[in-house]
Formats: C-alpha cells, structure tokens, sequence
C-alpha cells in the first residue's frame, strides 16, 4: 500500500499497485491504482468561459451521476449517468449550445451513497 497526496492536506489517496514477479520469459507487470475514497475536485479552470474540466475519483465500481444546475435549483444538463468502474475521471463541460448566462452555476456528484456539491463560475 501506498499513500500519495494530491498537493493539499484535504485530500490523500490509497494506492494499491501489485507488480508481479519473473517467472518465466513472458513475464507481465500488472499495476492497479485505486483512490482511496470518492472525491469531486473543483472544476478548472474557474471561473470559466465557454468549457471547464470536473475531475472525480471512484474508490469502487457505482452508478455515477454528475449534473449542473443553476442558481436556482434547475437542472441545466447531465453530464454523466451510467455505471462505472473505480478510478480517475475528467468530464469536460462546454456551454456553446446551451445558451447559458453568466453567473454561478452548480455541479452534483452521485455515486452509491456519495454525494457532493460544488459551485463554479460562467463568465462572458
């Protein structure tokens, strides 16, 4: 086991890695890097303008859904809804064909009983 951090002290990742071992001349090297825990990071760049990246994490494999919405509760688009396996995620999220004004928007990570929220900026 591994523990790697991610440049800040809120977030620290459990990494497991299996190497395996010569034993004959076909030998293969099986690496498995599973974070520790499910994290929603903040987009990037914010504020942003037309299109953002929102990263997250999968400790394990769930049913993923992240979603925007605007100040006001509304659902503006789904930007994820299926299973997916553990690992490292990157969603890019562009607003050229929604028509979107300016203004705080909200992104939404659930997955199994996960759920965070975080706030992000569209400026034109």
């Amino acid at each position: 086991w591994y523990y790697i951090g991610s440049g800040d002290t809120v977030s620290i990742y459990l990494i497991r890695a299996y190497i395996s071992i010569v034993t004959s001349v076909g030998t293969e090297e099986v690496v498995e890097l599973t974070p520790g825990n499910f994290n929603l990071s903040q987009n990037y760049p914010n504020p942003f303008n037309p299109s953002t990246a929102i990263s997250y994490y999968l400790a394990e494999s769930e049913f993923v859904s992240l979603k925007i919405y605007d100040i006001l509760g509304n659902e503006v688009t789904t930007l994820v809804n299926e299973e997916q396996p553990a690992g490292n995620y990157s969603i890019k999220f562009t607003t050229s064909n929604l028509n979107l004004s300016s203004g705080t928007y909200f992104y939404r990570l659930e997955a199994g009983n996960f759920i965070e929220t975080k706030k992000m900026v569209l400026l034109k």
